[in-house]
């Protein structure tokens, strides 16, 4: 088991990557996949039963990146366990590459469902718990999505699927970082009270610091004792986390850094990088 500080530490890594790949592919979304560092840091080195060696495991846990655009965390998350090299990561949304803008199953070791319109993921989500539980497996299944993604209808559905069916393997984390790529949620379509929405749906619901490894994995522990019921996590986030010129800017939602802006926030987010591993 990984300690706080190492888990930090690869949330931090993730945040280099991530510049570095979309910096060389002038293009992609930095905003939404530095908020969620933290979050794919504890799933991926701390909590999911999963082997890079034997990536089609049946009984592995799975992971599925419901807001699909935030895809340079889960390929940093993905190579930085050794699913790939890490060389690939200079080969992001190029043609022939295995990592396109959006997750892709069928091209990428260790993706578990192709993503993108938003909402899906989710769905995909509910029904490979409910396999799960059909054929008495012990996998749990985690998903990721955005609050701008919770706007749409196909969530809801998802939500109260999840509910009856009492999917107590089913962890949902939201990244709340109240922004979206036109603004604010609240100006654009106001998504509050959350947290009362999904329990009306049958949702065990926790709200967290999302940059904390110690309340995610806190939350985690909930979720696994919690039975007959599927959990999500609204995770407070910051939006661009880690780069101070990034954080809480709606413009950062799709827009690749230049050179020099990728240099300044790297060594800015190496400037915080504690502790030997």
């Amino acid at each position: 088991m990984k300690s706080n500080q190492e888990l930090e530490n690869i949330a931090n890594k993730l945040r280099i990557d991530i510049l570095n790949m979309l910096t060389e592919s002038k293009s992609g979304h930095p905003g939404g996949s530095l908020s969620a560092c933290e979050i794919l840091s504890v799933l991926y080195f701390d909590e999911m039963n999963i082997d890079p060696k034997n990536p089609e495991d049946e009984n592995r846990d799975r992971f599925i990146l419901s807001k699909g655009h935030a895809a340079p965390v889960l390929y940093s998350a993905l190579a930085e366990k050794n699913y790939f090299d890490k060389k690939e990561l200079n080969k992001l949304r190029k043609i022939d590459s295995m990592l396109q803008g959006h997750p892709d199953m069928k091209g990428t070791p260790g993706v578990d469902m192709s993503t993108g319109s938003l909402g899906q993921g989710i769905s995909a989500a509910c029904g490979i718990a409910k396999s799960g539980k059909i054929f008495n497996k012990d996998y749990r299944v985690y998903t990721l999505l955005g609050d701008g993604e919770v706007q749409e209808g196909i969530v809801w559905e998802a939500a109260m699927f999840a509910g009856q069916y009492k999917l107590d393997n089913l962890v949902a984390f939201l990244d709340n970082n109240g922004l979206q790529i036109d603004g604010r949620n609240d100006k654009i379509m106001n998504i509050q009270p959350i947290d009362e929405k999904f329990e009306a749906f049958g949702w065990n619901v926790m709200k967290i610091d999302g940059h904390s490894i110690e309340e995610i994995r806190e939350a985690l522990r909930k979720a696994r004792e919690t039975k007959g019921k599927p959990s999500m996590i609204i995770a407070k986030t910051i939006k661009g986390k880690g780069v101070s010129f990034m954080e809480d800017i709606c413009s950062w939602h799709g827009k690749a850094p230049s050179i020099e802006e990728r240099d300044k926030a790297i060594k800015e987010i190496e400037s915080r990088m504690g502790g030997a591993e």
